[in-house]
């Protein structure tokens, strides 16, 4: 079932996603080579109650941190550890947000030090990726046309679009309906409406899309040890078309 919001849900969602967005500037400051991923968690965790709200994911089937930080071939829900960022490697950021009883969710994928050409263009074009998807949203339209604009753009590019994982609703929840799947046709899919709020977030892979479970009993990364980026914005369709609740 998928949630109608009210022009006064949406401001709040818009005022937790303002504080995301905060917080992830903050992280983005941090993420160079010789930080802990651990550490990174701690300063999200302190920054979001320092802002008056909580994390989403701390606790959220188990998870047990505030941050997802998933590095190199973790696609997502990577498990926050003394393990040391190095240069050339390229980190995933994570985070969701629960403000006045409803939640926000985004992700970026970041370089650490300096990387090649190759990865920085992943990075570039995931994001490209993601701008397209959101050019699709307003009311009317599809949720395929996300898909479609998506998968069209990353598979052009030559990059693997990962199939198991998805975007999502948000709101009271961290996960709601609808799906927002990173492949798929024009015109499939249930029909867009004003006052719904969702998360579109390509995942994509410089090698094969398939998945495979992590070593640390969270994250998924790919089959084949390629690398992988992830964006995410949580959106919302409103009668002007579509409004960014976490524009970073």
């Amino acid at each position: 079932m998928v949630f109608i919001k009210s022009e006064e849900e949406i401001k709040i969602m818009e005022k937790g996603g303002e504080i995301l967005v905060k917080v992830l500037n903050e992280l983005k400051k941090m993420v160079e080579p010789g930080v802990s991923t651990e550490k990174l968690d701690k300063v999200a965790f302190d920054l979001v109650l320092g802002f008056g709200a909580k994390p989403s994911f701390l606790g959220y089937n188990k998870f047990p941190a505030s941050l997802c930080i998933s590095v190199n071939e973790q696609i997502v829900h990577g498990v926050p550890s003394n393990r040391i960022l190095i240069n050339g490697d390229i980190v995933t950021l994570d985070f969701g947000v629960f403000y006045k009883g409803f939640h926000t969710d985004a992700a970026i994928t970041l370089p650490v030090g300096k990387i090649n050409k190759k990865l920085n263009n992943l990075i570039n074009d995931t994001k490209k990726a993601l701008d397209l998807g959101i050019k699709e949203i307003r009311s009317g339209k599809r949720i395929g046309d996300i898909s479609f604009a998506i998968q069209n753009y990353a598979e052009l590019k030559g990059y693997g679009v990962v199939r198991e994982l998805c975007g999502h609703g948000i709101g009271r929840k961290i996960h709601e309906d609808p799906e927002v799947l990173n492949f798929g046709k024009k015109g499939t899919g249930i029909e867009l409406k004003e006052g719904m709020v969702f998360c579109p977030e390509p995942m994509l892979t410089m090698g094969k899309w398939r998945i495979r479970d992590g070593k640390d009993g969270s994250s998924f990364e790919t089959v084949d040890g390629s690398l992988s980026a992830h964006f995410e914005k949580t959106v919302a369709v409103t009668k002007k078309g579509c409004k960014i609740l976490t524009k970073i």
